[in-house]
């Protein structure tokens, strides 16, 4: 596993859109093998049978959805692992990043490891072939058995190289001052006689000074005056300070003589054991750490999403089928509303006067005895005249109306309401005088 760390590290946004694919076509092909059994009209199979069509599209597409969102935030998604992050982590390939020197040390034969537990169990098997680098620690997880933790490695004999301004704060009796200078290269300046100031051209981005009042400090290499190399002897151990981290940085190291000064400051490489602590960076503690981040998160929250649209799709065609409610006839008057407007959007009037001329005219002819007959208004209206002598005087008139506006397509609806209307006038006046008649016996 160990091997493959690195590899999927570094290309863990593409794996993750990869996997989503994956999962997604996975998903559909478990959920077509389940409904295998179930075959459609056409002799074909189709994806989620317990679904109607559009129920199966909307959760088709909700998959596709959550696929494509996976796959385009691994894509785009911004990791911890770029040019933006300033910590010196031996797990960063960024330019700020020492993944570079820890490998270089491993692949030059160093014994060098990771240090990820708290320093105190570091500090219990410390002794004079122990190194330890800490690559600028992030000041807020620095705490008091950290500080003891360094101070009983140093005691013990361990050498230790610290770098930037928590580091200088790091280190025992730590003379840590404001640097002369802020973001700007500068080309250090040798100053001692130990081997350590012979390690070449150095260049640096002071972040932190140093102070000249203890005489147990030896300079090794300034910048305009102020110490950036400093290294002094504390009981049996042994402390060197850099005034950052940049001779060891990926984007660095390979500057000038910077690596001379880095392997210089460590010292012998037989017979010792290095650590390069990650304990004091943050939340840096394994390889998987920068694998987290939104692709993953996305991964989650679209499975999970997935999972409930299957379960749902499957329960609601699955549970206590109940009988629709009856629908809801309309009213009459909706009904009249309805059929008015069906005529006016047809503009069929001379319909509508057809149709209530015919049932006036058959209604008529049962009053009259003729029933079935096919009359023309005129004979209507004789022999309604002859049955009802106190007809309206307009009942010819109107009838004759009612026949000539059935044949007529551009008949205005005002005009048709109004024959309407008199066609019922004439029918209630008729069947009331119907009524009002003795019965023969």
């Amino acid at each position: 596993m160990k091997p493959l760390a690195p590899f999927i590290v570094k290309n863990f946004d593409w794996l993750i859109g990869f996997v989503s694919v994956l999962v997604g076509i996975g998903i559909l092909i478990w959920r077509r093998r389940t409904a295998r059994s179930q075959k459609v009209s056409q002799g074909g199979i189709k994806l989620f049978p317990s679904l109607d069509a559009k129920d199966r599209r909307l959760l088709i597409g909700c998959m596709v959805a959550v696929v494509i969102l996976a796959f385009m935030t691994a894509f785009f998604s911004r990791n911890e692992n770029d040019d933006d992050n300033i910590v010196p982590s031996s797990y960063l390939t960024g330019r700020h990043g020492a993944r570079a020197a820890y490998e270089l040390l491993q692949a030059s034969g160093y014994s060098v490891q990771r240090w990820e537990q708290p320093l105190s169990d570091l500090a219990e098997h410390a002794g004079a072939d122990t190194v330890v680098i800490f690559a600028e620690p992030n000041a807020a997880d620095v705490t008091a058995e950290d500080l003891k933790a360094v101070r009983d490695i140093v005691s013990r004999g361990g050498h230790i190289l610290v770098t930037g301004w928590e580091g200088g704060s790091l280190a025992p009796l730590g003379n840590i001052q404001a640097p002369s200078q802020f973001q700007a290269a500068c080309k250090l300046s040798p100053q001692g006689l130990d081997s350590l100031a012979g390690s070449g051209e150095v260049w640096m981005v002071p972040e932190a000074g140093w102070g000249f009042d203890h005489p147990i400090d030896r300079v090794e290499y300034n910048c305009f005056g102020t110490p950036a190399v400093v290294q002094y002897a504390l009981g049996n151990g042994q402390v060197i300070w850099w005034a950052s981290s940049t001779p060891l940085e990926n984007g660095s190291i390979s500057r000038a003589d910077n690596l001379n000064l880095f392997l210089s400051s460590l010292g012998p490489r037989e017979g010792r054991t290095f650590f390069w602590d990650e304990s004091l960076h943050g939340e840096t503690r394994t390889e998987w750490f920068y694998a987290n981040g939104p692709a993953i998160w996305l991964l989650r929250v679209g499975l999970l999403a997935i999972a409930l649209l299957v379960l749902f799709s499957f329960s609601r065609r699955h549970g206590p089928v109940r009988n629709l409610p009856a629908p809801v006839r309309a009213t009459p008057v909706e009904f009249l509303e309805a059929l008015g407007s069906l005529y006016a959007e047809a503009r069929a009037s001379a319909t509508a006067v057809e149709l209530a001329y015919e049932r006036f005219r058959r209604r008529m002819g049962d009053l009259c005895g003729l029933k079935g007959a096919k009359m023309s208004a005129q004979d209507l209206a004789a022999a309604l005249r002859r049955r009802f002598p106190q007809a309206s005087p307009e009942l010819e008139k109107d009838l004759a109306d009612c026949e000539m506006a059935a044949a007529n397509d551009r008949l205005p609806p005002k005009s048709a309401l109004a024959l309407v209307q008199s066609l019922s006038r004439h029918s209630e006046m008729i069947v009331a005088a119907a009524r009002a008649r003795p019965a023969y016996r």
